[in-house]
C-alpha cells in the first residue's frame, strides 16, 4: 500500500546508502581510507587500525568522533581524506530527480559525512538545485546522527517541526532519535551483506524493521512516487 505522508512538508534526507542505492559500495572506498588515515595518524598496522576504527564507529556514532574524543584530532582533514573517492558508481536518477522535486514543502540533506562530500554526491546524482539545503557533520559541531544535539542543531538551522517531516535513512539507529522526537520515519534497506559492519551500526536489511520504523523501502524512487502527498502527482 502507498505511505499516506499527506501530513509532511518538511522532508529530511541521508546522504550515502539513503539517495543512492547501497549496492554502488562507496562506502567501501570510504572505509579503506577511514583505515589509512587511522593508521596513519596514530602509526598503527592496519590491522590494528581497522580494529580501532570500527570500535570507534560502534561506540562514538562515526569514527572521526572516537579519533577527536580520544586522540584530539583537527576534523577536516580527516573530512578531506577519507571522502576523497571515485564517484563512478553512483548513477544519474532523474526519476528520482522528480520524485523529489514533486514533495510539497521544504528538502534538507541530514549527512555524518561533510558538505563537500554531500555537494560532490548531489551533484553526481543530478539532484544539484533540488534541495533546500545542506547540514554536514561540520555543522553539528562534528557531534553525529544519532545524536540528539545533531537534530536539534539542525532543526535550529532550517526550521524543521517533526511532526510535519519525514525521514529517510539507511540507519534503524538514526531513526530511532527521529522517532522520538515525532518525526515519520523511512527505513532505506538493501540485500548488500553488512556484516563486516559492528553490530546495531550497520545499514538495514528487510529484517531490521523495528517499532520505530513508520515505513520500509528498498527503492526510494518508487516509494516517493507512491507515496499520498498534500501535492499531487503530475
Amino acid at each position: 500500500m502507498s505511505a499516506d505522508l499527506s501530513h509532511a512538508n518538511q522532508w529530511v534526507f541521508d546522504l550515502d546508502n539513503t539517495l543512492y542505492p547501497a549496492e554502488c559500495d562507496l562506502f567501501a572506498q570510504i572505509d579503506v581510507r577511514m583505515t589509512r588515515f587511522v593508521a596513519d595518524t596514530l602509526k598503527l598496522p592496519d590491522h590494528e587500525a581497522r580494529r580501532l576504527q570500527k570500535k570507534y564507529y560502534a561506540e562514538h556514532g562515526t569514527t572521526l568522533n572516537g579519533m577527536m574524543s580520544v586522540h584530539g584530532i583537527d576534523p577536516m582533514p580527516y573530512l578531506d581524506f577519507v571522502h576523497d573517492i571515485d564517484l563512478t558508481p553512483i548513477p544519474e536518477l532523474k526519476e528520482l530527480r522528480s520524485a523529489i522535486q514533486d514533495l510539497p514543502g521544504r528538502k534538507i540533506v541530514f549527512t555524518n559525512g561533510s558538505q563537500k562530500h554531500a555537494d560532490r554526491v548531489v551533484e553526481k546524482l543530478g539532484l544539484t538545485g533540488v534541495f533546500d539545503g545542506y547540514f554536514g557533520i561540520e555543522d553539528a559541531g562534528f557531534l553525529p546522527k544519532p545524536e540528539r544535539v545533531a537534530f536539534d542543531r539542525m532543526h535550529e538551522r532550517f526550521s524543521i517541526t517533526p511532526d510535519e517531516a519525514v525521514m529517510f535513512e539507511d540507519l534503524p539507529r538514526n531513526l530511532k532519535t527521529a522517532y522520538d522526537m515525532g518525526y515519520t520515519t523511512v527505513l532505506v534497506h538493501s540485500e548488500k551483506d553488512w556484516s563486516h559492519e559492528p553490530e546495531g551500526a550497520r545499514p538495514a536489511g528487510a529484517q531490521d524493521a523495528a517499532d520505530h520504523i513508520h515505513h520500509l523501502t528498498d527503492c526510494l524512487t518508487t516509494f516517493l512516487k507512491a507515496a499520498k502527498t498534500s501535492k499531487p502527482k503530475n
